[in-house]
């Protein structure tokens, strides 16, 4: 365990914002977190669980506590005819699972490619690209309570996954720690999702469709469309793709027949957020040391030494104008702290 006072963390979070936290902890197991916990001298209430730091936007420092779960396994849990059921700790890089699970030949994950972030972060966000979510093959998350440190877990019926959203992010908010996530992956991948986008076709490109032409595929589009936070500090998408329903659809789908949009079922559409910023006129834009990167208007980025504040004004001002345009309402992807 690593325990720092006043503690910067500015290579904790990509947008590259310099704040500190008050406290700052490291934990390198689940047993030395669940006996930390249980100490019972942590105040949940000022306690920030950080994973990779890239899906959050700090607008100051942290008065409290940071824990960042360190320990970072993956086991095989279960070895059935078709399916392997695997489990990878919460502070293991998702983007190296997803490469350990390509090697093995197992299904699922591809799509998932080269997404930032730690595995523990994926069940709470319900991380999803190119038509596919981590929900889906998510069988069960593994937790500690954050009030005493004792271990529980949930189905995957019970994180009540949604569009980028599942129970940890509402009615479980705050009361737990994840520690391990259990997904289900197929032997003998025979299924894939190539319908988003362009996938089909660049991963076709690169030859015979497989686990690994699919992975290399959705790195090589995402480097091209999203810029690295080593260099250009960002978050990757600033907002979910808006929800609407089939009165509100059929509005706007009447005045710009060419937007991007998707039925989800139930008289309920989703549509591109970025190509409603970029139709309102903010693609590229800066404003001071905060701007919309050139090449994706759903990414928002630091141009250099911006602050927190700046880059949620700006978030703010391309939600005010969205609004007016279209009468749809952006929400937020990004945890603001």
């Amino acid at each position: 365990m690593i325990v720092r006072y006043k503690y910067p963390l500015l290579k904790y979070n990509s947008f590259g914002i310099d704040v500190c936290s008050d406290k700052y902890i490291r934990t390198t197991t689940i047993k030395e977190t669940a006996d930390l916990l249980s100490r019972g001298d942590i105040d949940p209430g000022k306690l920030l669980i950080l994973g990779g730091g890239s899906n959050i936007l700090f607008t100051g420092d942290f008065h409290g506590t940071v824990l960042q779960p360190a320990f970072n396994h993956i086991n095989i849990e279960k070895n059935e005819q078709e399916y392997v059921i695997l489990s990878a700790e919460a502070g293991l890089n998702w983007d190296s699972l997803v490469e350990w699970t390509v090697k093995k030949n197992l299904g699922g994950l591809e799509n998932l490619s080269y997404i930032p972030g730690n595995v523990g972060a994926a069940p709470i966000q319900n991380i999803g690209a190119y038509g596919v979510e981590a929900g889906e093959l998510i069988t069960k998350v593994h937790v500690l309570s954050l009030e005493n440190g004792k271990p529980a877990f949930f189905t995957a019926r019970k994180c009540m996954f949604g569009y980028r959203d599942s129970v940890f992010k509402n009615e479980l908010k705050g009361k737990y720690l994840i520690t391990k996530v259990e997904l289900r992956l197929r032997k003998t991948p025979a299924e894939f999702k190539l319908a988003y986008g362009n996938l089909e076709k660049v991963v076709l490109e690169k030859g015979k469709i497989t686990v690994r032409t699919i992975r290399d595929a959705v790195i090589k589009i995402r480097k091209e469309k999203l810029p690295d936070p080593v260099l250009t500090g960002n978050a990757g998408s600033f907002f979910k793709n808006p929800l609407i329903n089939i009165n509100k659809y059929n509005e706007l789908i009447s005045k710009y027949p060419e937007m991007p949009v998707w039925e989800t079922g139930a008289d309920t559409y989703k549509i591109s957020a970025a190509w409603l910023i970029e139709k309102a006129g903010w693609k590229g834009k800066r404003e001071g040391r905060a701007g919309v990167h050139e090449n994706h208007a759903l990414v928002l980025v630091n141009l250099g030494r911006a602050d927190g504040l700046e880059i949620l004004e700006l978030s703010r001002k391309i939600s005010n104008s969205v609004q007016t345009m279209f009468g749809v309402e952006l929400t937020r992807e990004v945890k603001v702290v």
